[in-house]
């Protein structure tokens, strides 16, 4: 499988979004709050972003989905 960054990060409510490349179905999306933590925990590579070299861009996807992963299996706070 292949994917697509989709990232619009200047704007007031930044997103990103994985897409499959063949069907352009949305496989995951982070708003701007999980950015926020991305960045705070320095884990949001902007030069990876930007680059056009399959390692890094298959790198920064596989690291994003586990982000992804780790982030809903949270426990919800005020959850019971």
């Amino acid at each position: 499988m292949t994917y697509l960054i989709d990232a619009w990060l200047e704007r007031p409510q930044p997103y990103l979004r994985i897409l499959h490349r063949e069907t352009g179905e949305v496989c995951a999306v982070l708003g701007q709050e999980a950015l926020d933590e991305l960045r705070d925990q320095g884990d949001l590579d902007l030069t990876g972003l930007n680059s056009s070299e399959p390692v890094v861009l298959k790198e920064l996807v596989r690291n994003l989905f586990l982000f992804c992963y780790a982030r809903a299996l949270r426990p919800e706070v005020g959850a019971h």
